[in-house]
């Protein structure tokens, strides 16, 4: 070694050893060399295969050593070769198919990506599996009486088409003002989008479609099918009503593919259902009112009675969610409105009245207020209609009902001095005389459920539709135009 002084300071120097640049130089080739040669590895096509040839014993290399013996060497030794063999040939294979990517166009490769997804989705819908969508594969069957029936009765079928020319106005001057749009304003004739849908658009046009469908009006029903599967889109970062998007979006949706049989309809219900689902993530299952769609995140609305559900909102999911599990396999819709029913049967019913404020959180009753009009009407329907649409095996659903119907009768309908049969509201025990125009459902609905009333009270039940739908009437007959 020779020391070497330069400015007064001494350094070592030692001819075999490399400068600090050579060295640097070194270690840059030699990271090159090892990225090459990984790269080539996990980045080839089929590399998964030489990975498991290289680095790993394969399955067929471990089971001959476990097995093998001595006596067994020069098998093993055979396998061995042959495994070699078999990498070296994915490693060429690889090496063309690579080579034969790289000269192609970037559209031919998109087309080659796009058949490939188109095989294993035909492999997978061959053997039974599911569709894009991972939704199980049902057999539509078009339901009998929907369409090409008419009434023999002339008056009959004279009203019926004034009833289709009348929808005919009105989606006629939807299309013309408000395409596209939640609703029309008929005054200013403009689109309006409520923000009970958020930012979600088209609640008309969802709606329309079984009244589309079931009036005949085809092509309508095309171009609203066509809006529905290019512009409705639920990837919104907004708050909407759990209830309105169900029985909007939802409900309309479904009774869409029911009638028509597009998959497009069912598939955007079930993609709306799951965006609903995180509602029920409250202490008692019992949902909230409003849900951002984005974040999953849920509250109720400020007036209703300290934060409670509202009956005729948590109450009125039963069809749709029951529908929702089965066309999409998903158990999760029907568990969730089921549970609703659990938690009511636990409840203490105040004369066995249901109060139309519930508490998410601790699972109590709020105000004691019971109104068969707003707040409390279609939680009555769909118990009624469940039972029902289940071919009348729902036994529960029709004991909540005609349980329910009898305590009304007894606690809540009356009559005035006039001789009109009216349900009144009740509240905290004390009787409110009135009826709201929302009541009026209730004549409708007693009458379809009369037929299956216990103990023989069919005719009771439809004496009592009838006076109800009369006192309705009056109610609007007796209204002045001014008023």
């Amino acid at each position: 070694h020779a020391k070497k002084s330069i400015g007064g300071f001494f350094f070592h120097y030692n001819p075999t050893s490399f400068r600090l640049t050579e060295k640097f130089i070194l270690l840059l080739v030699f990271s090159a060399f090892i990225t090459l040669c990984f790269g080539a590895i996990f980045f080839l096509p089929d590399s998964s295969k030489l990975l498991s040839g290289v680095f790993f014993h394969s399955s067929a290399v471990e089971t001959n050593t476990r097995k093998g013996t001595d006596s067994d060497s020069n098998i093993a030794v055979g396998t061995d070769e042959k495994i070699l063999a078999k990498i070296r040939k994915d490693h060429e294979k690889a090496l063309v198919e690579a080579k034969d990517t790289l000269q192609k166009r970037p559209d031919e490769i998109k087309q080659d990506i796009q058949n490939e997804k188109d095989k294993v989705l035909k492999e997978g819908l061959g053997k039974g599996g599911k569709d894009d969508d991972n939704l199980p594969v049902i057999e539509y069957v078009r339901p009998p009486g929907a369409t090409g029936h008419e009434p023999s009765n002339p008056e009959t079928k004279e009203r019926r088409e004034k009833i289709k020319e009348m929808m005919k106005f009105a989606w006629d001057s939807y299309k013309r003002y408000a395409w596209g749009s939640n609703e029309l304003r008929p005054v200013s004739m403009q689109g309006h989008s409520s923000n009970l849908f958020g930012s979600i658009k088209g609640a008309t046009i969802v709606d329309a479609l079984d009244t589309l469908y079931v009036m005949q009006m085809y092509e309508d029903f095309e171009m609203a099918t066509e809006w529905v599967e290019k512009n409705l889109d639920f990837n919104v970062n907004a708050e909407v009503s759990v209830f309105e998007v169900n029985i909007r979006f939802v409900g309309g949706l479904l009774s869409a593919y029911y009638l028509s049989g597009k998959e497009v309809f069912r598939k955007k219900a079930i993609q709306l259902g799951e965006k609903l689902l995180p509602a029920f993530k409250t202490p008692t299952g019992i949902p909230w009112a409003l849900l951002n769609l984005k974040s999953g995140i849920g509250r109720n609305w400020p007036w209703a009675s300290g934060g409670s559900s509202i009956l005729a909102e948590y109450g009125t999911l039963h069809l749709e969610f029951m529908h929702l599990s089965k066309l999409s396999g998903n158990p999760a819709f029907a568990e969730k409105v089921m549970n609703i029913r659990k938690v009511l049967n636990r409840l203490d019913k105040p004369q066995g009245l249901y109060p139309n404020y519930l508490n998410p959180n601790s699972g109590q009753w709020g105000q004691h207020h019971v109104s068969v009009g707003g707040l409390g009407d279609s939680f009555y329907e769909y118990l009624l209609k469940a039972w029902l649409m289940s071919d009348k095996t729902d036994e529960e659903g029709k004991k909540l009902y005609y349980d329910a119907l009898q305590a009304i009768e007894t606690s809540l309908m009356r009559k005035s001095s006039g001789g009109l049969t009216y349900i009144a509201e009740w509240k905290g025990g004390l009787l409110e005389h009135k009826m709201g125009h929302l009541t009026c459902f209730a004549g409708g609905m007693i009458a379809l459920g009369a037929d299956g009333a216990p103990e023989d009270k069919t005719g009771h039940q439809m004496e009592q539709a009838a006076e109800i739908a009369r006192t309705c009437h009056e109610s609007y007959a007796r209204t002045s135009e001014s008023d």
